[in-house]
């Protein structure tokens, strides 16, 4: 189960941490420029790791395992060449004593990362999970390069992974082209809002307080042509008008993390019980997941129940069988 995070009152609340992911070469240091130089009045502090394309200052690398420097607006650059636990902890105690100060925490993955190990920090460390909250996984789609990007399947799994997904260099190639890659994220990702990035800058509004780990009954999903799929990760979606019984649904989804846990990227349900008049929400990445009563029902709403899953190679058929017998 994932847990809430903690925040006693008498306590700092705990610090969002948005995670930058995305193709090589797709534009993921301009972005991070963008965030840092904008006007916008917030300390951003920004981990990223040594193997970027481009380090956001050359000067910062050297041979200690974490450096940080203060920008001049107030921003902090980490740049690690260590354990991302151990930085996550040095950033604390340096925020704790007064060296630094920062309110939100970027963390940059390398092009070619996974970023679920990164996501998963936050709700494995109990420390952690009470001074961080994890907002939002975003990643940027290079437009220009993607056919050859997204033969890998760590690039499928970048896409759905994310809460946010931003294409660049969209002035590289013609609208057909742009048409044709939106519709082939939106198979992969059907969660993710699709944005476009111009030279690194975007409304930073579309990048933070993204509350993509929020348990909460949200749940928008992009309608989708339903063209064949070359991809290996996909979007599966159930839904049903008919009440589900908890048990069983339990025992469905404990089944459904038992077998395919490692494949299931990211999840997510808003499922009308039967006998309760409150929604119930779930969502989860690989095998950590959390559920918890939502608000009422409106009268006369249509109690819908939706799930949808995006994953790896998952058997389909075997699943909406499953989902059926609820």
């Amino acid at each position: 189960m994932i847990p809430e995070p903690t925040n006693l009152s008498e306590a700092a609340p705990p610090i969002p941490v948005t995670i930058l992911s995305g193709f090589l070469g797709a534009g993921k240091t301009t972005l991070l420029r963008h965030m840092l130089k904008a006007e916008h009045g917030l300390k951003i502090a920004v981990i990223e790791n040594e193997f970027s394309d481009a380090g956001i200052d050359t000067q910062l690398l050297g041979d200690e395992p974490v450096q940080i420097m203060t920008l001049a607006n107030g921003c902090v650059c980490c740049t690690i060449h260590t354990d991302l636990t151990k930085a996550l902890y040095l950033l604390l105690e340096r925020l704790d004593s007064g060296e630094i100060a920062f309110d939100r925490l970027v963390i940059e993955c390398t092009g070619l990362a996974d970023p679920a190990p990164v996501a998963q920090t936050f709700f494995i460390d109990e420390e952690l999970r009470e001074r961080y909250i994890l907002d939002g996984i975003l990643t940027l789609v290079d437009a220009a390069h993607a056919g050859i990007h997204l033969a890998q399947t760590i690039a499928q799994a970048q896409v759905g992974f994310a809460d946010r997904l931003l294409i660049s260099k969209t002035d590289l190639v013609p609208a057909t082209v742009l048409e044709e890659l939106s519709e082939r994220l939106t198979r992969i990702n059907r969660r993710a809002p699709i944005r476009v990035v111009e030279h690194g800058r975007i409304d930073l509004a579309e990048l933070l307080d993204v509350r993509g780990f929020n348990l909460n009954a949200g749940l928008a999903l992009r309608p989708v042509n339903q063209g064949p799929s070359v991809d290996r990760i996909a979007s599966l979606v159930l839904r049903t008008d008919k009440p589900l019984d908890i048990d069983r649904l339990s025992t469905f989804m404990n089944e459904l993390l038992e077998e395919h846990g490692k494949q299931l990227l990211r999840y997510k349900g808003v499922l009308n019980i039967a006998g309760e008049d409150r929604r119930l929400v779930f969502q989860g990445v690989l095998k950590l997941y959390g559920f918890d009563w939502d608000t009422e029902w409106a009268e006369g709403e249509v109690r819908e129940s939706v799930m949808v899953f995006i994953a790896d190679d998952l058997p389909e058929a075997k699943i909406r069988a499953g989902f059926e017998t609820l």
